[in-house]
């Protein structure tokens, strides 16, 4: 399917903008456009943009309940109550449950936690998990990632006397649960001032407020890595408050990384002083979440919070070992689901893909609706069986297509459901899947724009190769960490030509190296998948080309390249 390039335009305002920004900042116009499209009109601003502060962090008791939280946890404390640190079995859960069990636990060793088993228990907190809380004396859970729907369980706590604060940062439902706390920006009677914190990001924000009112130093080094981790895997939004968390969360983990994650890095081939939110999220993130996926994400919380590094490169090297695990099941369900696909002759007219099967492995079917949504660009869910007839999945969406309200309008077919406007859980009787699947068409196909039913890649701009510095990259650098909400600047440049090397490289020539130019210069790069196109460009053809700008490293050599998303055909 091809893209649509959406290219960003300067108003007149902005343009002006940019050019008295280009001038006081003594930077290129180009430069200076990537500031001003974020938003960033004065100098001044631009300087606190590229130099984050931690004291720019909100205030914690501006989130509703936060000061009941902290009464209630240092109760706990003081009166050496039994305390069970509760969280999801992805990164965003198992981080934020290494960063509080590791604060609490530096004030008293009084404190256990938990992650539900994906099979036996599901999402979120479950009655088993409670009823282990209550044998173990437990008098106070804290949720993190979960939590916010649970009415039912937490009553069941209740009766047990058993107190929970909840963190949580997904949408609540209609009725709130009767915890001690319930710290979620998203409530409609929170006025907290951001509202894209991860679960983590909650946890994080507790424990900061915990320090506040009772003095406790809060090693930032320590725990500021778990929020950065959370922020990339669990893609919210890199901005305003996740964006310090990351930028410092990263600057510890390049400086002195704890001995989990010094483990993975080196498991998963990253240069340990180059550590970027892109590995966080596409190579150590996928790592831990194999553990939740195929066996237990306790497993996962064990490596995060150890000190031990003897025990910490054996745990990362049977982590990855899950991980390659998941990518065959992963690879199995993707093809399955296509060929499933390819065989209903209605397919290609429908505006979703609904795929069931009660073989496919329930820990990976998020990644395989990840992958079905890229392939066939539309709303998303790929289910399996789960127990006593019940079937679950994930869902995945389009951009700029609400998915959660898509749900929601199923929900009386639904036994549970959480999430968010681009991904979800789901689970329904497997007697409700023919209905559930008509209805989930007909809203889609109703709510649907044509626009977001094509992938469409974002342009920041179009420019000349020669527009592309050193020091053209280098304020592009500080702009990072890149994420939702703050996407890697993507360019077009238009009439591009083979300069001298352009090739096939990869194991089977799928990759294209291109070494290109717009006769104002010439750069060179690696284009993903665009193998086909080389005997194009080798006869002197011409293509517009859309890119990411990066730098490449070798041998300690610095160089700028560009990284290839698309070529079209020039007019």
């Amino acid at each position: 399917m091809e893209s649509i390039w959406n290219i960003r335009e300067l108003n007149s305002e902005e343009h002006a903008l940019t050019e008295q920004l280009a001038e006081e900042l003594h930077i290129g116009f180009q430069a200076a456009r990537l500031l001003v499209i974020r938003g960033i009109k004065t100098a001044d601003a631009a300087r606190k943009y590229i130099r984050p502060s931690l004291d720019e962090l909100n205030d914690p008791f501006l989130m509703k309940n936060m000061d009941k939280a902290v009464k209630r946890l240092h109760q706990a404390i003081e009166n050496n109550e039994h305390i069970l640190v509760y969280g999801d079995y992805d990164v965003d859960g198992t981080t934020a449950v290494a960063l509080m069990y590791t604060f609490i636990k530096s004030m008293t060793d009084n404190v256990d936690f938990y992650i539900p088993d994906r099979y036996t228990e599901g999402y979120g907190i479950s009655f088993k998990g409670i009823d282990f809380a209550d044998s173990i004396g437990c008098q106070l859970i804290i949720a993190l990632d979960c939590g916010i729907k649970a009415v039912d369980k937490i009553q069941y706590a209740q009766n047990k006397n058993i107190d929970f604060i909840v963190c949580d940062h997904h949408t609540p439902g209609e009725e709130l649960p009767k915890a001690v706390a319930v710290l979620n920006m998203k409530r409609i009677d929170c006025n907290y001032p951001y509202k894209d914190l991860s679960g983590c990001g909650v946890g994080f924000k507790l424990a900061q407020a915990y320090a506040i009112k009772y003095n406790v130093i809060l090693d930032l080094h320590q725990f500021l890595p778990y929020t950065a981790m959370a922020v990339a895997s669990d893609i919210v939004s890199v901005t305003g408050e996740n964006r310090i968390l990351t930028c410092f969360g990263l600057k510890a983990i390049n400086n002195n990384p704890s001995p989990g994650l010094a483990a993975l890095i080196a498991v998963a081939g990253i240069d340990p002083k180059h550590v970027t939110i892109y590995d966080l999220g596409y190579k150590i993130g996928p790592r831990i979440n194999a553990c939740g996926r195929l066996y237990s994400g306790r497993e996962a919380v064990e490596l995060l919070i150890t000190d031990d590094m003897e025990f910490a490169r054996q745990r990362a090297k049977e982590i990855n070992e899950y991980n390659s695990e998941r990518q065959g099941y992963d690879k199995n369900i993707v093809e399955e689901a296509i060929e499933l696909l390819t065989a209903d002759p209605e397919n290609e007219y429908k505006h979703t893909t609904v795929v069931y099967s009660p073989k496919w492995h329930k820990g990976v079917v998020g990644i395989a609706a990840s992958k079905l949504t890229e392939t066939f660009y539309r709303p998303t869910i790929v289910l399996t069986s789960d127990k006593n007839g019940i079937i679950s999945g994930s869902a995945r969406s389009v951009g700029g297509f609400d998915l959660y309200a898509a749900i929601d309008s199923c929900r009386d077919l639904l036994t549970n459901f959480g999430g968010h406007a681009f991904a979800a859980g789901l689970s329904m009787k497997e007697s409700a899947l023919p209905e559930f699947k008509q209805r989930f068409e007909e809203y889609v196909t109703n709510h649907i724009t044509e626009s977001q039913l094509h992938p469409t890649i974002e342009v920041e701009a179009e420019i000349d190769f020669a527009d592309i510095t050193d020091h053209f990259l280098k304020v592009m650098r500080c702009l990072e960490p890149f994420g939702p909400g703050n996407p890697r600047p993507i360019y077009v440049t238009r009439n591009v030509i083979n300069n001298r090397d352009t090739r096939c490289v990869g194991k089977t020539g799928e990759h294209l190296h291109v070494d290109f130019t717009d006769r104002t210069a010439a750069i060179s790069g690696i284009a993903f998948g665009k193998g086909d196109w080389a005997l194009y460009l080798q006869n002197g053809n011409a293509v517009d080309v859309c890119y990411e700008v990066d730098e490449n490293v070798f041998n300690g050599k610095r160089s700028l390249q560009m990284i290839v998303q698309d070529i079209k055909k020039s007019n």
